[in-house]
C-alpha cells in the first residue's frame, strides 16, 4: 500500500508540509504570533518553556520541541527566543542538528532590537521557508515508512469494545504491512501489566514492559497518592467506565494483537518498526505530542465522550464507538465505529477501513481538528511525570 508523503533530505517522510514559527520561550511567544499571522501558510508551535525550569524538565523540554522539529510533517523552523532564557540558541540548533539536517533560522528580541524589527526579520525568513517548502511536492511512499500514534481521551465503555478494538485491528494490519504503531499512556496500563508482559516479542521486552507499568504506579505511592483516586476520571465514570482496571484493559485494546518490540522513553525517537510501548503520562495532550515527538506523523484518537483535541504539526483523527457522540459532536469526531454492534459491520471491515481513511488523511484529507484550526501543546514535567 502506498500514500503520497514528502520525503525530507534527513530520510524522514512527511504528510504534511509545515514551516513552523516556534517561540524559544514564552516570553517570545507574543513576537513568535506575529510573525506567523504575517507569513500565510506558517504554522505557529506553543512552547510554554525554555526558562524557569529544573534541569531535568529543561532536557526533556528540548527533547520533545527539538523532536517536533524533525519530524517528517515539518519542511523547516524558526525559532523566536528573546535572549537571555535558559535554552539558548545554540542549545536548540545543537539539539535539533543531531535529529535533523532541516533549514532551522533562530532570532532573538534582544539581539534584533525590539519587537517590531524581530517580527520583520521573522517574517523575511519565514517567507522564504515558506517559499522553499512550497517546491516540495508528495511522491509515493510504501505504508512501511508511517508511524502510526495511538492515543485515547474522554473514554466511555464503547472505547474499550469498539473504537480501541477496531484502532487494534488497524494496528496489527499496519505492523503486517512493515509500518509502526506505538501504544503509550504508562498509567492506564496500570492492572493490565500482566497481560502486556506475556505479550513482549521477548521475555526480556515482556518484563521491561511489566516493570515499567509497576514502576509507574510506585512513583504515585512513594508520593502518599493512590492513582485510583482520579483515575477513572470524573467523565469517565459518567460514561460508564468504574475502576482503573477496566480501563486499562479496554485500553490496551488499541494495541491490537501483535507483539511489543520495544519499550521506549516519553518522546524518544522512534527508530524500529512493529509495534512499540512509549512511557508516557495518561494525560492525552502530552502523551500525543510525545508520540509525534518520537517521529508519528499522525495519531489516531480514541474518544467515547469526545474531545476536540489537535496539534499543530501531526493530524489527530478522532475516533469513536459512541454513535450519539459521532453525531451530537460531529464537528469533532472523524470515524464512527459504533457499526461493530448496532448493525453487522465486523470489527474486521472497519478496521480495513479506518486504515483506508488514515491513507486518506497522509494523502492530505484534513481531519476535524485542522479544519477547527486546533493546535494543543503540553510538555510532560518532573513534577508530574506518569
Amino acid at each position: 500500500m502506498k500514500f503520497k508523503g514528502y520525503r525530507r533530505s534527513d530520510g524522514s517522510v512527511g504528510v504534511r508540509n509545515h514551516v513552523v514559527i516556534l517561540p524559544g520561550c514564552i516570553c517570545s511567544a507574543g513576537a513568535a504570533r506575529k510573525i506567523a499571522a504575517a507569513v500565510e501558510g506558517t504554522t505557529y508551535l506553543y512552547n510554554p518553556n525554555g526558562c524557569a525550569q529544573n534541569s531535568e524538565d529543561t532536557a526533556l523540554t528540548l527533547e520533545i520541541l527539538s523532536g517536533m522539529i524533525a519530524n517528517g510533517n515539518v519542511y523547516g523552523a524558526l525559532i523566536v527566543g528573546l535572549g537571555c532564557e535558559i535554552i539558548q540558541e545554540e542549545t536548540y540548533l545543537n539539539a535539533i542538528r543531531q535529529k535533523t539536517d532541516k533549514p532551522v533560522y533562530y532570532i532573538s528580541i534582544q539581539k534584533e532590537g525590539g519587537l517590531a524589527k524581530t517580527v520583520a526579520k521573522g517574517a523575511q525568513l519565514a517567507e522564504k521557508l515558506r517559499a522553499d517548502a512550497d517546491r516540495c511536492q508528495r511522491e509515493d511512499c510504501d505504508i512501511s515508512e508511517l508511524i502510526l500514534g495511538m492515543e485515547c481521551g474522554g473514554s466511555d465503555p464503547t472505547s474499550g469494545f469498539s473504537a480501541n478494538t477496531v484502532l487494534g485491528n488497524t494496528s496489527d494490519r499496519l505492523v503486517d504491512l512493515g509500518g509502526t504503531s506505538v501504544l503509550s499512556e504508562t498509567p492506564e496500563a496500570i492492572g493490565a501489566e500482566n497481560i502486556l508482559r506475556k505479550r513482549g516479542i521477548t521475555p526480556e521486552i515482556g518484563q521491561k514492559l511489566y516493570d515499567t507499568v509497576k514502576q509507574c504506579e510506585q512513583l504515585y505511592l512513594n508520593a502518599g497518592e493512590d492513582i485510583r483516586n482520579t483515575n477513572p476520571s470524573p467523565g469517565n465514570k459518567a460514561g460508564g467506565i468504574t475502576t482503573l482496571e477496566e480501563k486499562s484493559i479496554g485500553c490496551i485494546h488499541k494495541s491490537g494483537t501483535k507483539p511489543f518490540t520495544n519499550v521506549i522513553g516519553y518522546g524518544e525517537k522512534i527508530t524500529e518498526k512493529g509495534l512499540l510501548f512509549m512511557d508516557s503520562t495518561a494525560y492525552d495532550v502530552a502523551s500525543t505530542v510525545a508520540k509525534i515527538a518520537g517521529g508519528a506523523q499522525i495519531v489516531a484518537f480514541t474518544t467515547g465522550r469526545g474531545t476536540p483535541v489537535g496539534n499543530a504539526i501531526a493530524p489527530v483523527i478522532k475516533i469513536t464507538g459512541n454513535h450519539h457522540t459521532f453525531t451530537h459532536l460531529n464537528d469533532m469526531m472523524d470515524f464512527d465505529t459504533s457499526g461493530s454492534f448496532l448493525s453487522d459491520t465486523s470489527i474486521e471491515d472497519l478496521g480495513a477501513e479506518l486504515l483506508e481513511y488514515i491513507l486518506d488523511v497522509c494523502n492530505g484529507t484534513l481531519v476535524k481538528a485542522e479544519e477547527n484550526d486546533i493546535s494543543d501543546m503540553a510538555i510532560n514535567q518532573l513534577h508530574s511525570y506518569c
